[in-house]
């Protein structure tokens, strides 16, 4: 992360008037990192960062994306007691959140059956490339990160101006080098949007069953070939197999960022 970004969420955490670290000596002392539960870690380098900042030494054995088990050792520490209590929460702050959505992220994967699994932006903000950063840690897509990198054509825009016409909007307007994105909650529209011609349909809140008719169709039609189709809403872990058997290229899933639990991780003195 950039240093600018670092030193606000320093600020934010120790505050102006940090008495809890002052009251132990700054003598040199030895910390172990521990995850207690198995999970796949992230935010390995921002955790590295924020230990380094307060002249932390670290040693560890795992890369971002690998599985840990509960007690495993994720950083050996050795600097002043005040300045890895000072660093201890913002750094675990950081490996909780990337280590939870990373480890939701393999899970989703793992029953894709090699359906690529990506978030969505129903991230938190001011900290959305740290959360799809480890979404790719946990063998996920990033999808877009913000407005700019591809046209999505949502119900609202729809809403206003009608399919054809929004979509027509798009493509006179978009650069060459974005792909242009139509959300569809049925068969009929999505026809007509390969019809008029996108670069990806994404079926929203549709079952699953729904959703292989109209790729069915899609094909018989001819209109299959060079679209890349998404699923999204109402897709869990439960359910996950049934959409990734439908012909479906992508599956979308906000609660990736919006819902993953944080993986528990702790830090603790050895002295």
């Amino acid at each position: 992360m950039l240093l600018a970004e670092l030193e606000r969420f320093i600020e934010e955490d120790l505050g102006y008037n940090d008495v809890s670290c002052t009251v132990v000596p700054d003598c040199k002392v030895r910390a172990e990192v521990v995850s207690n539960e198995d999970g796949i870690v992230s935010g390995l380098t921002e955790a590295t960062q924020i230990f380094e900042y307060f002249e932390v030494f670290i040693i560890t054995d795992f890369t971002e994306g690998a599985a840990i088990k509960k007690d495993d050792i994720i950083f050996t520490l050795e600097g002043g007691a005040r300045s890895i209590l000072r660093a201890e929460r913002l750094a675990l702050n950081f490996l909780g959140r990337m280590s939870g959505i990373a480890t939701l992220t393999r899970k989703y994967v793992d029953r894709a059956n090699g359906v690529r699994i990506a978030c969505t932006r129903k991230t938190t903000p001011g900290f959305r490339k740290f959360e799809k950063k480890a979404v790719i840690a946990g063998g996920g897509d990033p999808h877009r990160f913000n407005l700019s990198d591809t046209v999505l054509i949502k119900d609202n825009h729809i809403a206003v101006l009608g399919l054809e016409k929004a979509l027509k909007n798009a493509k006179d307007t978009a650069s060459f080098a974005q792909k242009i994105e139509v959300e569809v909650e049925d068969t009929d529209s999505a026809i007509r949007a390969a019809e008029i011609g996108v670069d990806i349909i994404m079926f929203d809140n549709m079952a699953a069953d729904d959703i292989k008719k109209s790729i069915k169709i899609l094909g018989e039609k001819g209109l299959r070939q060079g679209l890349i189709l998404e699923a999204s809403g109402g897709i869990s872990l439960e359910n996950a197999g049934d959409y990734a058997k439908t012909g479906i290229d992508v599956i979308s899933i906000g609660a990736l960022t919006h819902s993953s639990r944080w993986l528990d991780i702790s830090l603790r003195i050895k002295q």
